[in-house]
């Protein structure tokens, strides 16, 4: 199964615009974004992505609430989820790890193997 969907969650509106350009159109993905989790949330409902890329700090609600919440959506169980951040400790990538991520990238990344980075972990995790 091809990565096509990916819902992006960030509170930074110049990363929005960065991952836009990265995925829509190097990557060619059909990309949805929002600026915070109870509009992800809402989101997810209608877009139903295959991947989320969530920040992990943002206010009112941290990635890992937002993940959290869209898996409980009927239908959303399962959905892949990489984490953005700039918390660059390996202890921590491990935890997200361990709380079901596939992945974690660290800030700053570079846009323009964002869409082949995402295209590889996505092979690897389904």
């Amino acid at each position: 199964m091809l990565l096509e969907r990916i819902l992006h969650v960030d509170d930074d509106e110049d990363i929005r615009t960065i991952v836009q350009i990265a995925l829509e159109t190097i990557g060619q993905f059909e990309l949805r974004q929002c600026s915070n989790g109870m509009t992800a949330i809402a989101e997810a409902q209608v877009f139903v992505p295959q991947l989320l890329l969530l920040d992990v700090m943002m206010p009112e609600m941290s990635g890992q609430e937002v993940r959290s919440a869209i898996e409980e959506i009927p239908g959303m169980e399962r959905v892949k989820t990489v984490y953005v951040t700039a918390k660059a400790e390996d202890d921590f990538a491990k935890e997200l790890r361990a709380q079901g991520a596939v992945a974690v990238i660290t800030k700053p990344f570079d846009p323009m193997t964002l869409a082949d980075n995402l295209r590889s972990i996505w092979a690897e995790a389904v």
